[in-house]
């Protein structure tokens, strides 16, 4: 009888349970405290939204938002709320936004103030209530300025203040409190995408991650030009493989909204990049937005070349998750399912991500997001906040400058056969510093370049010029590899300096790094083969591809460009055959062999793959 009743239960389970899943990722939906305090109405707003949405798109899990700019919701709606959703097999957690007003710059509270103080636990103590999980949005930091705050602060910094108090905000306002109503509740933070600025405001990343269950990575990159924050494309991937490497499995997943994406491929773009890295989960903020219409006006002007992102395709295809008569496209729900479908078909025959090992020591600051441009010029990043002595070739940003051991650090590192690759930006901070190991200036000075050597006697040149800091070394005491020239002069691009059994490398940072876009392939080809150097695969050709390297022989290129582009595959000669594992395409390599000049000729041989990427579309491969 016990068997019968269990085996009726699940059946039951079953029928109520419309959630279908993907297979290689869980996808959540985030409703703000906006849309929540509407869905008591389920006959006239939560049901039909919910039905448009869901057709469209595979849901497992969405977050209720029990509080937003003062608005809190009432227990009677989260309860309609949470059983409508529960009733179809989708997942239940809670979701707070600790603001006072978004629209007001994002006013935060206070948390030096008593009141504000009150709020805060009462608030998490409600949401602990009502869910065993709950995520705190971007907003768990303070820009607080009054009076009360000033002369709480008093001499320290705005830095060293905010990090203390959110820190000790984060133990006795949230976790603590949450956790002292509902013991098995599972609390996590989001941590937005502006990570080089945390520290100023609060956030600590350092320290966080082991006060909180779980993290979670805002990877909304949007349009680099036209949203105020300017971030690469690539910056999406960048910064899960970071959380990952600082709150190693306990990085939830990513978060992306359709905002400031002038075209659909823009917003797939963010969702697949998230899903490169190895996200567990994709967050879409939010239940507004994802009901958004689709028109023809985010068609972008190269679709029609059968791209990764085809909004011609996706428009005629009929889809209802729901079970429901099948049904075109309407809103942006379906842009993100249909780019979801792409991505599951492969992602899974994907090992784990690896690349050029970058250190960024916890609270650093100097050349902001740099690792994302250089993604951007084919340079697969992983960064880590810890010093990667173990890795063969790694990258030091001006970041490095806050390790107080790292030319020691450095030096180890060569005296082990290995390579450090420093940033311009690093040499200028630490150049007195590392004179024992080479004497190399960076000057006042600036040269606006145009033309460049890399390796050869043939000037490349460049569209566009590009604005450098000169640096000035000892001739024969090291060298240039890749050359700046204007006119009769010219400036180190990539220099070399050898010291014990390894060697240093200088990479020159233009003043905007945008501008290493403007580097041409050959100077950008010889940069990839020095960074790249430990790694199983390489690409040759202009800027605006990315590279993602797994550990499994199977790598991603990924053209940001508006047109069709060529480029090389570079890998060892024991691999002689890479395979597109969406079309079984087969390219066979060809042999590279080393140049007779001094610099070539003890470089090993390599095979060289010719491959196509269409505009805004991936590439995946295996190699054999």
């Amino acid at each position: 009888m016990k068997k019968l009743a269990i085996l009726c239960f699940l059946i039951v389970l079953c029928l109520n349970s419309s959630a279908q899943h993907y297979n290689n990722f869980k996808v959540s939906v985030y409703c703000r405290a906006y849309e929540v305090k509407q869905m008591g109405d389920t006959t006239n707003y939560l049901k039909p939204k919910w039905d448009e949405i869901s057709r469209q798109l595979k849901v497992d899990k969405v977050y209720l938002e029990t509080h937003r700019d003062l608005i809190i919701v009432d227990q009677k709606t989260l309860d309609i709320a949470k059983k409508f959703f529960k009733d179809r097999g989708i997942q239940v957690a809670g979701g707070i936004t600790l603001t006072i007003s978004e629209p007001n710059r994002f006013q935060t509270f206070c948390y030096s103030n008593p009141d504000d103080r009150k709020y805060v636990k009462k608030l998490s103590e409600y949401t602990a209530k009502n869910f065993d999980e709950f995520i705190l949005d971007d907003f768990f930091f303070t820009n607080c300025k009054d009076d009360g705050a000033i002369k709480d602060k008093g001499d320290r910094s705005w830095t060293q203040y905010r990090l203390q108090l959110m820190t000790e905000a984060a133990e006795s306002l949230i976790v603590g409190p949450a956790k002292a109503v509902n013991p098995k509740v599972k609390v996590i933070v989001k941590f937005p995408n502006w990570y080089e600025h945390f520290q100023g405001l609060g956030f600590n990343l350092k320290d966080e991650p082991k006060i909180f269950d779980g993290i979670y990575t805002g990877t909304e990159t949007r349009d680099a030009v036209m949203s105020a924050q300017h971030l690469q494309p690539y910056h999406g991937y960048n910064i899960i493989r970071y959380f990952e490497n600082i709150a190693p499995m306990k990085n939830g997943g990513g978060w992306v909204d359709p905002y400031a994406s002038k075209y659909s491929d823009r917003y797939a773009e963010q969702l697949w990049i998230t899903l490169f890295a190895k996200a567990k989960e994709q967050t879409l903020f939010d239940f507004r937005s994802l009901s958004a219409a689709i028109t023809l006006a985010n068609r972008a002007p190269w679709q029609g070349q059968h791209t990764s992102f085809d909004y011609d395709e996706m428009m005629q295809l009929s889809v209802n998750y729901n079970g429901g008569e099948a049904s075109r496209p309407s809103t942006i729900a379906r842009v993100a399912g249909y780019a979801f479908e792409k991505v599951d078909s492969f992602l899974g025959k994907l090992g784990t991500p690896i690349g050029i090992k970058s250190y960024r020591p916890y609270n650093a600051v100097g050349e902001d997001f740099l690792q994302s441009y250089l993604g951007m010029i084919g340079l697969p990043m992983n960064m880590e906040p810890e010093f990667p002595a173990q890795d063969s070739v790694i990258l030091l940003t001006e970041e490095a400058k806050f390790d107080d051991n790292i030319v020691d650090r450095i030096k180890n590192q060569l005296a082990e056969g290995k390579t450090v690759v420093i940033t311009s930006g690093l040499l200028k901070n630490i150049q007195d510093k590392l004179d024992d190991i080479v004497e190399l200036r960076y000057t006042d000075r600036k040269a606006l370049v145009q033309d460049f050597t890399a390796g050869t006697f043939q000037l490349i040149h460049s569209d566009k010029p590009i604005l450098i800091p000169q640096i000035q070394y000892l001739t024969n005491d090291s060298w240039e590899i890749v050359s700046g020239i204007s006119g009769e002069d010219g400036w180190p691009i990539l220099h070399e300096a050898d010291y014990s059994k390894g060697h240093l490398y200088v990479l020159t940072i233009p003043d905007s790094f945008s501008d290493l876009y403007n580097l041409p392939a050959g100077a950008l080809n010889k940069i990839r083969e020095v960074l790249s150097g430990q790694l199983p695969v390489q690409i040759e050709g202009p800027s605006g591809i990315s590279l993602f390297v797994y550990d499994n022989n199977t790598f991603i290129a990924e053209s940001f460009l508006e047109k069709e582009t060529a480029v090389n595959i570079v890998t060892s000669t024991a691999h002689i055959k890479l395979t597109d594992v969406s079309s079984g395409q087969q390219f066979i390599g060809e042999l590279r062999k080393p140049g007779m000049s001094y610099t070539e000729k003890s470089r090993k041989e390599k095979n060289i793959f010719s491959i196509t990427i269409k505009p805004h579309s991936f590439r995946v491969f295996t190699m054999d």
